[in-house]
């Protein structure tokens, strides 16, 4: 850890690291409310280990957010296969609740669509990468897999993004496209500009909710 994270009170921990963490959560979640509880619940867990003890901060903390929304997403797999299941003998059909449908409608922008549209395994790499703009290495260390792996999932990542902007008209086939248009890689660049300077969705960007109190 630095001299200058060596000094920081819980609370300056908490507002340096938050806003990363919930963005995160965000990302991989694709759920306010469950990222909200799972940002409080990372947070519990780094203020009661020890954090001042580590030397690489945010790739520690990251580790312990992407375990923390695997799990969860263990949990809801599990949970709605229960649910399935349930349907199934009762052959009853479900209808979605309003609420959940513009909540929905209200929550994702085409890039959110994007990132949910990609394997769990991928979605984490992208969103480390360019979300929290963590080296090969690091993302490797979060996630205990080999950096060519990380280099592997990433690029099927940018592969499947480049062909989803391609399916929507947003991208021209190569060979085919718009000078400057052909690199996924300047598409995601600019989304995630885009994301840090959002004012208007804070479900998206914003901080956990303590530190909005």
């Amino acid at each position: 850890m630095g001299k200058v994270e060596g000094l920081l009170t819980d609370r300056e921990f908490f507002e340096r690291y938050n806003t990363e963490v919930y963005r995160t959560c965000y990302y991989m979640l694709r759920d306010a409310s469950d990222a909200e509880d799972i940002c409080q619940e990372v947070f519990v867990k780094a203020l009661t280990s020890g954090w001042r003890q580590v030397e690489h901060l945010k790739t520690w903390l990251m580790r312990i957010a992407v375990n923390h929304c695997l799990n969860h997403l263990r949990r809801s797999k599990t949970r709605r296969m229960k649910e399935k299941v349930l349907l199934l003998f009762q052959r009853e059909q479900v209808e979605p609740s309003v609420h959940a449908v513009v909540e929905q409608q209200e929550t994702e922008d085409e890039w959110k669509r994007r990132m949910a549209r990609l394997p769990d395994k991928i979605r984490v790499v992208v969103t480390l990468r360019f979300t929290n703009d963590l080296a090969l290495k690091d993302i490797a260390d979060i996630l205990d897999i080999p950096v060519g792996t990380v280099k592997s999932r990433l690029n099927r990542g940018l592969k499947l993004m480049k062909a989803m902007l391609e399916e929507s008209g947003q991208l021209e086939p190569e060979g085919i496209g718009r000078p400057g248009d052909n690199s996924i890689h300047n598409q995601v660049r600019d989304r995630k500009e885009g994301a840090n300077n959002e004012q208007g969705d804070t479900r998206g960007d914003g901080p956990c909710p303590a530190a909005r109190r």
